[in-house]
């Protein structure tokens, strides 16, 4: 699996693959010499002499600009949520894994934060639990205020493509993205170039604070903006 990625990354004119390594230790070696610099960090999470989360923080505390994407076999919503902590910007399951980590990467780069939808939809499932249990739980009566506050902040959210958070040629991007077309079908549809498709989709993340198109969906959800849209 470590060659094809090697090997994807070394193929790719716009990418240099600075190091290919096997342990915890080798990488940690690698990144303490300050002869190498690293942008990307490409790492599994079940190394054979720990867990590739001690290698996204030792990379992170000495080149606090690298970008850490996970490829792993676990998929549960720990291992997830503690990569990202770490600092995993980036979450591909082994069994999604693209035929070209390269254009992965090169994304990642770009802004986006790469999920395999089957990750995202187990963590989303879990923020909904987690969020339904605590509307369920007894809460003190500072705490309902605050619940009560949050409330109607996101009743009034659902009016936000009526005040404009997000144009309507962005809300009509977004609205494709959530039926899974890609930027090349999308540009077609709405008679723009790809590279026009590519900054409205770079602004609408700015407005909805996330960084991945399944964020995107899931945020202007929750908001009514597509609902509304649609």
């Amino acid at each position: 699996m470590r060659d094809f990625f090697s090997g994807s990354v070394a193929r790719c004119p716009g990418l240099l693959l600075a190091a290919s390594l096997g342990t915890v230790a080798d990488a940690k070696a690698w990144l303490d010499d300050d002869a190498n610099k690293v942008d990307v960090l490409l790492t599994d999470l079940g190394l054979p002499d720990g867990s590739g989360l001690d290698v996204i923080r030792h990379a992170i505390r000495l080149h606090p600009r690298c970008e850490p994407l996970v490829i792993s076999m676990f998929g549960d919503e720990d291992n997830v949520l503690a990569s990202i902590e770490a600092g995993a910007l980036g979450y591909i399951h082994k069994d999604s894994t693209p035929d070209d980590i390269a254009q992965t990467i090169l994304a990642m780069r770009a802004g986006e934060s790469p999920i395999s939808p089957m990750i995202a939809r187990r963590v989303l499932s879990k923020y909904r639990s987690d969020q339904f249990n605590k509307q369920n739980m007894a809460v003190a009566p500072v705490k309902k205020a605050e619940q009560a506050i949050k409330k109607i902040a996101l009743d009034g959210a659902g009016d936000g493509a009526q005040h404009g958070l997000l144009s309507p040629r962005e809300l009509d991007v977004l609205g494709l993205i959530a039926r899974g077309f890609s930027y090349g079908e999308i540009a077609r549809l709405q008679e723009i170039s790809v590279h026009t498709v590519q900054t409205h989709i770079k602004n609408l993340y700015g407005k909805l604070s996330v960084h991945s198109k399944s964020e995107a969906v899931f945020e202007a959800t929750r908001m009514g903006l597509l609902s509304r849209h649609d």
